[in-house]
């Protein structure tokens, strides 16, 4: 067995501080990844990483040692970094005559390897080479993604599925206007993928919206998609399924439609509409031999009862 799936028992309170935090949870903790360099890493790749790890800051761990590894045909190596550094996330780069230039972006569910797409880079600009002021440390990005692949091809569309995992951050209840001031875009044109990074603007308008500007800071690459390896159908949706406390409780007669508005429905005994009272007008009243004749059926009626 291996030592890290032992079951261990705390003989310390930080150790069981720990354990604690690595327990399953209703609301999982903020995903973090690990960026990972192969045996035959060149300085392209290496600088990549090191520029991906200054944008995923501080949910990032970078392993400066070389891991002599290929992710596509045998994944132990990297189950056990994602078990030991608790990680779901990863990006592993290497080189060689073969695929030079090489990245592999993946997920884990449960440890194990969920899907990975492996890209290659024809054009880097490092952050260090765009010499504009940077954003913060741990801020937020805006992701947006340009081009139809993202959403026709199966492919396309599981890389951006990883790629909002990958670069989403924390989740926040409120956003405030000066917070959004970072922006990552993907494009997808010609069978490449285009990735920017943007420093967002507020510039004075007249007005109370500020007008908007981007200004780029790096990284910039210029990506091809090569191998893939995706889950199945069926293990995709099972890393998916939310928890039944977490799933909102359907509230009986109320209706939403497409706007938003809320319909309620109301469920009300059968009414005598005969009773109902309506506005007294003089041309709506009963004339003296209407009263009567109405009598003289009552008295009918209850003859014919007795």
């Amino acid at each position: 067995m291996d030592a890290l799936d032992r079951v261990v028992k705390p003989k310390t309170k930080r150790a069981k501080r720990f354990l604690e935090k690595r327990e399953p949870k209703l609301s999982e903790n903020i995903k973090n990844a690990m960026l990972i360099k192969g045996g035959n890493a060149n300085s392209m790749v290496t600088q990549v990483l090191k520029d991906v790890y200054a944008l995923k800051k501080p949910y990032g761990v970078l392993y400066k040692k070389k891991n002599i590894t290929r992710p596509f045909e045998d994944q132990t190596s990297l189950e056990f970094f994602s078990k030991k550094s608790d990680c779901s996330l990863f990006m592993f780069g290497s080189h060689n005559k073969k695929r030079p230039n090489n990245l592999v972006i993946g997920r884990m569910y449960d440890y194990h390897v969920l899907d990975m797409i492996e890209l290659g880079i024809e054009k880097f600009v490092s952050l260090k080479d765009i010499k504009n002021s940077k954003c913060p440390e741990g801020t937020k990005p805006m992701l947006i993604f340009a081009g139809d692949d993202f959403d026709v091809t199966e492919d396309y569309r599981r890389l951006k599925s990883l790629l909002i995992d990958f670069f989403r951050g924390p989740t926040v209840p409120n956003i405030r206007l000066a917070g959004l001031e970072y922006v990552l875009h993907f494009t997808a044109l010609n069978g490449k993928i285009y990735f920017r990074s943007y420093k967002l603007l507020l510039k004075k308008s007249g007005c109370r919206t500020p007008r908007i500007e981007l200004e780029e800071i790096g990284p910039s690459l210029d990506l091809v998609l090569r191998r893939t390896h995706l889950a199945s159908d069926d293990l995709y949706k099972l890393s998916m399924k939310m928890p039944k406390a977490l799933k909102p409780k359907k509230k009986k007669n109320v209706s939403h439609d497409t706007f938003g508005t809320t319909y309620g429905r109301i469920h009300m005994q059968k009414q005598d509409l005969s009773k109902l009272q309506t506005r007294k007008m003089k041309g709506l009243k009963k004339r003296p031999a209407e009263r009567i004749t109405e009598d003289q059926e009552k008295k009918s009626k209850r003859i014919k009862k007795n």
